[in-house]
């Protein structure tokens, strides 16, 4: 089970690799996974947001609980999947198949679509919190439509079985009062403000980008922790180009492209309402990369 002591680093929410007929390729997951596993992260996220949630059936999700399971036996790496739709019913449910499954923390987004009071965000965290498997919450308004107000924040961090939360809230301004006033441990989910929410009292990141370049992510979150600031922003800045490139288009299409170009997966397909990236994106990422080559910097 997850710890609040175990929240930190870099935490990389994988992507559902699907054959062109649709269906999910384990192949390519296993050999997507492996290669993240083998840069050293500290937590692996299955259908998240990155995982195409919404459109992984009950089933295809515990074959990728299982399926990871079997890749991190021999590692200490925790297991964190997505449980969180907008029906708390379906939450819970979710929630405890994966409890169920050995899911080490279920990751637990804002119902999205349905806009919820503050107060419906907060019941709904307090039934899935109600399963027993560690939780962390997601608060992501630029997808859900509804944001965490920073009272319902610590609302939901007091509860009992709440052991952190990820911050795609489109600032450093939530981590900042969280952190100030004391808190539990929070995780960047906005790839391009990681250096900004590090200084401002982030745990680490949880970082689609990490699936391209996870030795990158981790490079950046190692050099703040050991006080090389400026190193980092060094680093950081480095990276920033290709994330902004990595989210121009809805997010995971350009991952995926990029993953299926570098041979980790054998194909970018999505499924729909989600679609492959545009020809013109193609083209600036394949620049992009065959002018920059993003180094270590020392």
């Amino acid at each position: 089970m997850l710890t609040e002591q175990q929240i930190y680093g870099i935490y990389v929410p994988v992507v559902t690799p699907f054959n062109a007929a649709g269906e999910v390729d384990l192949d390519s997951y296993q050999r997507n996974v492996k290669n993240i596993i083998n840069n050293s992260i500290q937590g692996l996220v299955v259908n998240g947001t990155t995982g195409e949630s919404p459109t992984v059936t009950v089933n295809e999700m515990q074959l990728l609980v299982n399926t990871s399971r079997e890749l991190l036996q021999s590692t200490s790496i925790p297991l964190v999947v997505g449980t969180g739709t907008n029906d708390t019913a379906s939450t819970v449910a979710r929630t405890e198949i994966a409890a169920n499954l050995g899911a080490d923390c279920a990751l637990v987004v804002v119902p999205y679509y349905s806009r919820p009071s503050q107060e419906g965000i907060i019941a709904h965290f307090r039934k899935a919190a109600e399963v027993g498997i560690p939780i962390m919450a997601y608060d992501i308004p630029s997808r859900t439509g509804t944001a965490m107000t920073l009272d319902t924040a610590r609302t939901i961090l007091e509860m009992n079985n709440v052991v952190g939360l990820k911050d795609c809230s489109g600032s450093s301004k939530m981590v900042t009062e969280l952190v100030r006033t004391g808190s539990k441990p929070v995780l960047g989910g906005d790839d391009s403000l990681f250096y900004e929410m590090l200084s401002s009292g982030a745990a680490g990141g949880m970082l689609a980008t990490a699936n391209v370049y996870p030795a990158e992510c981790i490079r950046i979150y190692e050099a703040f922790k050991s006080g090389q600031f400026d190193l980092a922003k060094e680093n950081f800045e480095q990276l920033l180009p290709i994330i902004r490139l990595l989210f121009k288009e809805s997010n995971p299409a350009p991952i995926k492209w990029m993953l299926s170009q570098n041979g980790l997966i054998d194909s970018d397909t999505l499924r729909l309402p989600m679609t492959s990236i545009s020809t013109a994106l193609q083209q600036e990422l394949s620049s992009y990369v065959q002018d920059n080559a993003i180094e270590a910097t020392a």
